[in-house]
């Protein structure tokens, strides 16, 4: 990996995320044998894990072990024991960065999806009401040259002539 890759920011990447230690490290393991982490206890929860690390962080200590605490007690499926949950919240609160970390990026991100959604809304109004002008006109021009009764002349009806010759 070359030195310019490894300064580029993805925003899809995780490597410069304060919150790392903490979203990775395990809770524990489950009845199905598998490890929890506290970043899939937070998206079990609903919230959004960078988000509510993001949180904790900014919060007093014993605050954010009591959020975090609640959200380990309303886990279902875990093998830790319910009196060792504290202990568990006070480990993985440990592992939040010590002054409170910002999140511009992701709310500049989220601004900026924010603008991406509206104009992709007007845009996609804008067409709607293209589409629905341009079929008006069109039908309109259809029923004026099919309709002749709008036209006020009367119809000429060709008359049929056999050919020469033909039975």
């Amino acid at each position: 990996m070359s030195a310019s890759t490894a300064t580029t920011h993805s925003l899809f990447s995780l490597q410069t995320s304060a919150f790392n230690d903490f979203l990775f490290a395990p809770i524990g393991e489950e009845r199905n044998g598998m490890v929890l982490t506290a970043l899939s206890a937070l998206a079990r929860s609903g919230v959004d894990p960078w988000d509510e690390a993001a949180r904790l962080s900014q919060l007093p200590r014993e605050a954010a072990m009591q959020r975090l605490t609640s959200i380990i007690l309303a886990l279902p499926n875990g093998q830790w024991a319910r009196s060792a949950t504290a202990s568990i919240a006070a480990r993985l609160i440990a592992l939040l960065p010590v002054k409170p970390a910002s999140v511009p990026q992701r709310q500049v991100i989220a601004n900026g999806k924010h603008l991406v959604s509206q104009r992709l809304v007007m845009l996609l109004f804008i067409f709607f009401i293209n589409a629905l002008v341009f079929t008006v006109l069109r039908d309109h021009a259809q029923q004026s040259t099919v309709d002749p009764s709008s036209s006020g002349s009367a119809a000429v009806v060709s008359p049929q002539v056999p050919f020469v010759g033909s039975k």
